[in-house]
């Protein structure tokens, strides 16, 4: 092994070490390479070493495909850190090694070939599925060969299943089924006649089972975009083998793990998935098979046990019925006599039920019950499953389910009110019984939206709701408790506002102090969603109002505060949530708790700052810090430094420590501390502002935008302190960097534009030409829609600021007559794409001033333009914003990386309001428009009525003719 391989495989056993230090030392390390030549094949290379231990060729493996993740996608606005030679290195060797690799390195090596297969199948790496097909087949087949083949198929298949549907996704689909799906039909067919004569064979018998679990996998993602003419032709095939595997039971493949499902289960789980899929999508098709599946479903939901390693199974199973339920043509199946209660009964009520596991996930693992429970994660549950099936099954035979369950729902509370305490499980299930008859529609954002005729939602609520949140004891019946918040939010639509949902806001409050995890971020979580309901009048104000909210504004504010000092919900998200919520509704209202919570915001932003492992809390705290910000300091100015001397210490620290998940808040809340400046900056800023400009910082996508909105707010507030402490060249370094990115070009024109605004025309005319060649430039070599919309609007923007003619002198010095192709190429044709009412406010300024302040296009070289710019003015005036970007354009407007980075999260309560320069001078541009021109017929008597009625269509005169009306002027 020579010295590069030795030396990589230390840092790599330092990514391990369990001392952060070492760790970051390493992994930045390892980052800092990564663009070097070679570096992807030597990490293979590595990974291939059957020297070095396994644990070490693992972590290369995965640092393998990070950085396949980070970098292997080309971007024309990013260097390329992979160069093409290594590329194809990695392309010819990948395959071989990841299919001899152990299973652990094999499934990471197969996540980067589906990456790279992502980019360059099929066109740039053509030979990728003929060697996947001659390695599957073979007359001694290798299992781990096969094994791996299947791997990679499935993850470089499983995309199609959320794709959107397009004329190239569905071309490559039919070139992977020219050639894959009939070698795959015949492997899956010889592996499931394989699995018999294995029978006996244990070992065998789970990797022939692992294969058969990956086929099914890959047939899935072969057919969900379109029934394949392929598989169409050959599912008598299929369909026969997923129906024997249904039935099909091997005692060897039994695990005694209850939590775990094992190959069987995932196996019969898959098959489940795929002729759901199919009873849904392909129904006329699939008619023949329904029958037998739906027989064969049943009978595997009837004999599953209640273990939870069969409850994606089960799941799955009763989404298969669901999908036959949902299907008008197939209503037949469920007429025959008992048939609804025996649904009801021997599947939906059963599965229903609150097990023994679902308790201890309650009490032991309340994040991820919380995330199954509301959050929607839960669509591999029994529970969502069985809910689903009532949906469906009531959508044709609601009056007749509504009966069936009436009774299990009378049972079931009468078990109830014999031992509450002993028998609460019978009272949980009736209301997720209900709430699942009750909601026809709903989304996690609104609720229930429209809900059964047949179930009284408010009587349900005061009757079995109520008395549990009203039970004194916050220890008692925990799941009931929170059955109970999660009805006041799902009906909160429904309940009515000042009988129901008001008067029970005291409970809520009460149960943010119950010790419980679930049930006290449940509180939180009504709460919050209460406090966003809104009004049906035009306006659509807050439902609850501030004065709803008085004489409980005390306690409220404790009781959400105190759920973050709970073990568990130290980094609460609905809390936080809530709190940011609580703080937007109350105003200035808060202002007297400010002192007391404060303190415990920014401990808490100190605190997260050591290891941010909670994005969305993270999110919300520095949402409440800028809303405490807006609030205080909007009521007393002289506040900015007291939040400026409690939160600096932290950004610091945040700065310093390179946090990079926290930096885009940082300069956010930074730039609403600056813009509340009404005279010169403070000097901590200026210190900061040189290393504002650091090269590091803008190559992290994260944190372009906020950086630039915090240079605007420095140019704003303090451009004489920029260009005295002759930091302008490096300002206008970074907006060169910008404006030659077709991503981030715009944000290149907010830097210049907030320049030209606010800085003086003495400082900016040294570089003011090489400015101008720098724009040229650009449009000459990439010229996109977005582009042009930008530079348009800067030009008018300049007009604005220096006037017309110094624009028009500006461009021609760089090229003789050179305005004229400006006016010709670009604000003549391109006006009608610039959108945004103060955009085109300005673009519509600088406009009339080219048609009534310019001798050259009046009566000079550019006459010729006068008639065609005044036509495209009055259509940006009257026409709709022209949407249309060019084929060769789509992927501008997206920005897709695959870095793992903190993504840039605009904080809403940090937000500026987008400034108007003309604001003051012009009210209603159209009005303007007359008035000018009505100026320039008096300096050109007779001139302008010639030119509008030979040079503009008859609509475009009517317009003009109306502006000069409403102006109450004469053109002549």
């Amino acid at each position: 092994m020579n010295d590069t391989l030795t030396q990589l495989s230390q840092h790599l056993m330092q990514t391990l070490s369990p001392d952060a230090g070492v760790r970051k030392s390493a992994e930045k390390y390892l980052e800092s390479i990564e663009a070097n030549e070679g570096f992807g094949p030597l990490l293979l290379q590595l990974v291939d070493c059957n020297q070095l231990h396994l644990t070490v060729r693992m972590s290369g493996a995965i640092v393998f495909k990070n950085v396949i993740k980070r970098n292997w996608p080309q971007n024309e606005d990013i260097t390329n850190k992979i160069s093409e030679n290594d590329r194809n290195q990695i392309k010819s060797v990948i395959i071989d090694l990841m299919l001899k690799s152990p299973e652990q390195i094999q499934r990471q090596l197969s996540d980067a070939v589906s990456i790279i297969g992502r980019e360059d199948f099929p066109d740039k790496w053509p030979n990728l599925l003929d060697d996947m097909i001659t390695r599957m087949g073979g007359n001694e087949p290798n299992f781990n060969i096969i094994n791996g083949v299947l791997q990679t198929a499935h993850s470089l298949f499983k995309r199609y299943r959320h794709e959107f549907r397009s004329d190239e996704l569905w071309t490559e689909i039919k070139y992977v089924l020219s050639r894959f799906a009939e070698p795959f039909t015949k492997l899956f067919v010889w592996t499931v006649d394989l699995a018999k004569t294995h029978a006996n064979n244990t070992q065998n018998l789970k990797v022939i089972f692992s294969s058969l679990v990956l086929c099914a996998k890959i047939f899935n993602s072969l057919n969900t975009q379109d029934l394949p003419e392929y598989f169409e032709d050959n599912m008598s095939v299929w369909m026969k083998h997923f129906l024997e595997l249904l039935s099909t039971d091997y005692k060897s493949l039994h695990t005694d793990n209850d939590e775990e499902a094992g190959p069987l289960e995932q196996l019969k789980s898959q098959i489940c998935d795929n002729i759901g899929m199919y009873a849904s999508k392909y129904n006329e098709e699939f008619e023949p098979y329904l029958p037998g599946f739906v027989e064969s479903v049943w009978n595997l939901l009837i004999t599953t046990g209640a273990e939870p390693k069969y409850d994606i199974l089960v799941s799955n199973a009763i989404h298969f019925l669901s999908s036959v339920a949902d299907r008008s043509q197939y209503s037949n199946l469920f007429k025959a006599n008992n048939v609804l209660d025996s649904i009801s009964s021997k599947i939906i009520v059963p599965n229903m039920e609150f097990r023994v596991s679902d308790e201890e996930l309650f009490e032991d693992n309340p994040e991820e019950y919380i995330r199954r429970d509301i959050e929607g994660s839960d669509v591999d549950t029994r529970r969502r499953a069985a809910c689903d099936l009532v949906k469906s099954l009531s959508r044709y035979f609601e009056k007749e389910m509504t009966q069936v369950f009436s009774q299990y729902i009378q049972l079931m509370l009468q078990k109830y009110a014999e031992n509450p305490l002993a028998n609460w499980r019978n009272k949980d299930a009736v209301i997720y019984l209900v709430t699942s008859l009750s909601v026809k529609t709903g989304t996690s954002r609104l609720g229930a939206t429209s809900t059964s005729d047949l179930v009284n939602i408010t009587e349900f609520y005061v009757n079995v709701i109520r008395p549990d949140l009203e039970r004194q004891n916050l220890n008692e019946t925990p799941v009931l408790r929170a059955d109970g918040l999660k009805y006041l939010m799902t009906f909160r639509n429904q309940l009515s506002l000042k009988e129901i949902i008001i008067p029970s806001l005291p409970l809520i409050i009460q149960h943010m102090t119950a010790p419980n995890v679930v049930v006290h971020t449940y509180a939180a979580h009504v709460l919050e969603k209460l406090l966003t309901m809104r009004d049906s009048t035009q306006q659509k104000l807050p439902s609850i109002k501030v004065e709803d909210l008085d004489a409980y504004i005390g306690p409220l504010l404790n009781g959400l505060f105190n759920i973050l000092t709970f073990a568990g919900s130290n980094e609460n998200e609905y809390a936080m949530k809530a709190i940011m919520r609580t703080f937007s509704l109350l105003q200035e209202r808060c202002l007297p708790y400010f002192a007391q919570l404060l303190p415990k915001l920014t401990a808490k932003l100190a605190e997260v700052t050591k290891n941010p492992t909670k994005p969305h809390f993270n999110h919300y705290l520095f949402e409440a810090l800028s809303l405490t910000i807006r609030i205080g300091c909007r009521k007393d100015r002289s506040l900015v430094s007291n939040f400026e001397s409690i939160l600096f210490p932290i950004f610091q620290e945040i700065l310093i420590q390179d946090v990079q998940e926290f930096m885009p808040y940082v300069f956010q809340l930074l730039s609403l501390l600056l813009e509340m400046y009404d005279k010169s900056i403070a000097e901590p800023y200026m210190e900061l502002f040189p290393h504002l400009l650091t090269p590091i910082l803008w190559e992290r996508p994260a944190n372009i935008a906020p950086l630039v909105r915090l240079l605007q707010a420095f140019i704003e507030k303090g451009s004489e302190q920029i260009i005295d402490s002759s930091k302008l060249q490096p300002l206008l370094g970074v907006f060169q960097k910008l404006i030659a990115s077709k991503t981030n070009d715009n944000q290149g024109f907010y830097i210049l534009q907030s320049l030209i605004e606010f800085a003086s025309a003495v400082s900016l005319e040294p570089y003011m030409k090489q400015v101008f060649i720098i724009l040229f430039q650009r449009l000459t070599s990439s010229k996109t829609t977005k582009y042009i919309k930008c530079l348009l609007v800067f030009f008018s923007l300049f007009i604005y600021k220096y006037g017309v003619q110094t624009l028009a002198d500006t461009i021609d010095s760089l090229q003789q007559r050179m305005f004229g192709m400006v006016l010709e190429k670009l604000f003549i044709p391109e006006v009608q794409k610039v959108s945004g009412s103060v955009e085109k406010k300005i673009l519509a300024f600088g406009m009339t001033k080219i048609l009534c302040e310019l001798d050259s296009t009046i009566i000079g070289q550019y006459s010729q333009f006068w008639a065609p710019l005044l036509q495209s003015l009055v259509a940006l005036f009257e026409l709709p914003v022209d949407e249309s970007v060019p084929d060769d354009e789509h992927f501008v407007e997206i920005e897709d990386t695959f870095e793992y980075q903190a993504s840039y999260s605009q904080l809403v309560f940090a937000g500026h309001k987008e400034r108007d320069p003309l604001e003051g001078l012009v009210s209603d541009s159209r009005i303007y428009l007359a008035q000018s021109l009505s100026k320039l017929s008096t300096k050109h008597p007779g001139k302008l009525n010639p030119l509008i009625s030979t040079g503009l269509p008859p609509d475009a005169i009517t317009y003009l003719q109306r502006y000069c009306m409403e102006a109450n002027i004469t053109i002549s």
